[in-house]
């Protein structure tokens, strides 16, 4: 059975990608960032939130695969894009289908220039 771990930025499924298709896995994960692209990411910001993923799925080493587990992992990266966010390191994408300010309103330089 395919578990998944579905956040508003992050989508983690006991599945692999081929050929565009998630096929189902007992040993493998898959980690999809901001499938809806509602958030301006860099390089920097991406391989923070696959570090992260990595860091914590190793500390589930030995433990049972379950929903449950995969829903606290996907909680604790949503908690680091949610961060990410306040400090500034990455930005909502107005350009988004659907603009929604699930965490929180964006930073506005309170400079004004004339």
């Amino acid at each position: 059975m395919q578990l998944k771990s579905t956040t508003r930025h992050i989508r983690i499924y006991t599945a692999i990608l081929e050929h565009n298709e998630l096929v189902p896995s007992n040993d493998l994960l898959t980690i999809d960032i901001d499938p809806d692209n509602e958030l301006n990411w860099n390089d920097e910001s991406v391989k923070q939130v696959y570090a992260k993923f990595d860091e914590l799925v190793d500390s589930y080493e030995g433990e049972d695969l379950t929903e449950y587990n995969l829903r606290r992992i996907g909680s604790e990266l949503e908690h680091l894009v949610r961060s990410f966010l306040q400090k500034g390191q990455i930005s909502y994408n107005l350009n988004s289908r659907a603009v929604n300010y699930s965490m929180g309103l964006p930073q506005v330089d309170a400079k004004i220039h004339l």
